[in-house]
């Protein structure tokens, strides 16, 4: 990990930060990130019902056996599947009924039935139900004609879960099919990772605010209400939104502060070689620790990487499509890292291209693409921007994903299999 040491010459010494190290991969900046990140060590309880999104830091186990008891997983009549000797038709007597969350008052004798719903307990001396719909009833009397099996309709103990089962383990993500299978396990509250506190700090004088006057030589701020947006997790408590001080001192002190009292810091633009661009020098002064500063991608080559004080940073291009797209890849993985999600299978799948496609060789390129539909083989077809630039949005609403398009690559036919990374 590269130290960024105090800068006390004139200059903001950018361009001696840019060339500390070479571009790395995007595969390395993934896999530096999960090392040097550590989750948070807070956690707290929720109650079920508000634990969507958050990470468990304990494992959830079983309470109880899950079914507590054998019930009947259909209506009908519980049997004894020995009265069923010979030849059908069976007739058999009906002496009770026992709904859903009543206990049987009859015990099942010998030639007898008893009307049963859907969860209800299973009478003592029945081994089955047979289904409403495949028997001719009286007021007193069941007919059946086909046999049963034993254990037919049944549902038993324990067979969903045995007590002290883990049914989601420390570091998953919890989805409704989790907080499901929590509650069915007898849980009423979850222990989470507590929500990872979340700095902005967006640069450029040039951004104006949507709804306020623009200048000539403005732009409207794309950047704030994105990042703002996809920041809305319940795992995440987005803290501060703040615009970053013109100049170096205060941008260093605003940093500094910020630091001490969250978690992870953003930053968008201001962290490439030009004088205007405060951010890394404003960080040196703060001997920030840089583990990245550079990725063979596009967009977002300046892509940024690292911890300064308490908090780590990650500082995204200005370009509204670049920030997008870095914090999809190194955002939501850095984010993951510090609720201590455990790591998900990779979200990578392979498509088609569905015309030839035309790359500059250099840099990994993330194209923006959409899913069209599937060919005769059953892969996925995906349709492409026929370039990428940095600074436009307007493709965004109808794209689905990013291609992955090797850095050496000049052009790939009708056809290809190309990695596709879904938003």
């Amino acid at each position: 990990m590269t130290v960024i040491q105090k800068i006390e010459s004139s200059g903001c010494g950018c361009d001696d930060l840019e060339h500390q190290d070479p571009l790395i991969s995007i595969d390395e900046g993934l896999a530096r990130i999960a090392r040097l990140t550590k989750a948070v060590p807070e956690t707290e309880h929720v109650p079920l019902a508000q634990a969507v999104g958050r990470v468990l830091a304990k494992p959830v186990q079983s309470l109880g056996m899950v079914p507590p008891f054998d019930n009947a997983a259909m209506d009908g009549y519980a049997i004894n599947t020995g009265d069923l000797s010979g030849e059908g038709p069976w007739e058999l007597t009906v002496v009770g009924r026992v709904a859903a969350g009543h206990v049987p008052s009859n015990t099942l004798k010998h030639g007898s039935t008893i009307q049963i719903f859907t969860g209800a307990p299973l009478p003592d001396g029945a081994n089955a139900v047979v289904m409403q719909e495949q028997v001719l009833c009286t007021d007193t009397h069941v007919r059946l004609h086909d046999a049963v099996k034993r254990g037919a309709h049944v549902r038993r103990v324990g067979e969903d879960m045995a007590r002290g089962k883990t049914i989601a383990p420390a570091g998953r993500l919890l989805t409704p099919r989790d907080i499901a299978a929590c509650a069915a396990a007898g849980h009423a509250e979850v222990c989470v990772t507590r929500r990872i506190r979340v700095a902005l700090v967006v640069t450029g004088d040039e951004v104006a605010q949507q709804g306020e006057a623009r200048g000539a030589a403005a732009i409207w701020d794309v950047n704030t209400p994105m990042l703002c947006t996809a920041l809305a997790t319940p795992d995440i408590e987005l803290c501060s939104v703040q615009v970053a001080f013109d100049t170096l001192p205060a941008l260093r002190a605003q940093l500094d502060a910020l630091s001490q009292e969250v978690d992870l810091i953003v930053t968008t633009g201001g962290i490439s070689v030009g004088e205007e661009d405060h951010v890394k020098p404003a960080l040196a002064g703060l001997f920030a620790k840089i583990a990245f500063s550079g990725v063979a991608l596009k967009p977002g080559k300046p892509v940024s990487f690292g911890h300064v004080g308490r908090a780590v940073w990650l500082g995204l291009p200005g370009n509204p499509l670049s920030a997008f797209v870095t914090w999809q890849i190194f955002g939501s993985a850095l984010c993951r890292s510090l609720s201590g999600e455990a790591q998900r299978p990779v979200r990578r799948r392979h498509v088609v291209l569905q015309h030839t496609l035309h790359h500059k060789p250099g840099r990994c390129e993330l194209r923006l693409a959409r899913l069209t539909g599937f060919d005769s083989a059953g892969r996925e077809i995906a349709e492409f921007a026929e370039a990428t630039h940095s600074g436009r949005v307007s493709l965004l609403p109808e794209m689905d994903g990013l291609l992955f398009i090797p850095a050496g690559t000049e052009e790939l036919p009708c056809g290809a299999l190309v990695e596709f990374h879904p938003f």
